[in-house]
């Protein structure tokens, strides 16, 4: 993975604690989360809103059953 190792992310992770603090980590977990959830979903072609039509059949006329 890009040539890092345990020690290297520690070093990172380390970093990031100093830079946002503890109380904003999970925030911005949250937020890569997201962020990558959504990078997926956008190349794997799934769309937002499906916005093609659904076949329905059109309801059949009632006085066509009745005599009269």
């Amino acid at each position: 993975m890009f040539g890092l190792g345990i020690p290297e992310l520690l070093v990172i992770l380390f970093i990031v604690l100093i830079v946002f603090g503890a109380s904003r980590l999970p925030e911005i977990g949250s937020g890569l989360g997201k962020a990558i959830r959504g990078f997926k979903d956008a190349t794997s072609g799934k769309d937002a809103i499906d916005v093609t039509p659904k076949e329905s059949k059109a309801p059949e006329d009632k006085a066509e059953g009745q005599k009269g």
